[in-house]
């Protein structure tokens, strides 16, 4: 069966790094990463398409946050810096399953499009 695994999240203070880590059970297409604060929707994070070329941020984490995979290993990586409190969410690792004929260049970014999800990781950063 499909397996998505989290960790990494963990307290930080603001300013501080953490670094999330996905293992997923297969090869997946895009694969990208979302978080959802408290009373607050799920919003899209990260993302990376198969080849690793195209990469997908919103706009408040540009600069601060760097999206990476390992094929080999199928993992994905986000390394978080200079974290904010308004960083503070539940993140979750989400996987697309491939599809389309440009499945290997493109990064998706809306939630719809991904198959599988992870339990999520806290990542809280305090003041």
């Amino acid at each position: 069966q499909v397996q998505l695994v989290e960790s990494g999240g963990g307290l930080v203070q603001a300013g501080g790094s953490l670094r999330l880590s996905c293992a997923a059970s297969r090869t997946f297409g895009s694969m990208g990463w979302f978080r959802q604060a408290p009373g607050k929707e799920r919003e899209f994070v990260a993302a990376i398409s198969w080849e690793a070329s195209t990469k997908s941020y919103v706009d408040g984490v540009k600069g601060r946050f760097t999206i990476s995979r390992d094929n080999a290993e199928n993992t994905v990586i986000l390394q978080m810096n200079t974290l904010k409190p308004e960083d503070t969410a539940v993140y979750y690792c989400a996987a697309a399953t491939p599809r389309g004929s440009i499945w290997r260049t493109i990064a998706r970014d809306i939630a719809q499009d991904y198959d599988y999800w992870g339990q999520g990781t806290q990542v809280t950063v305090s003041s």
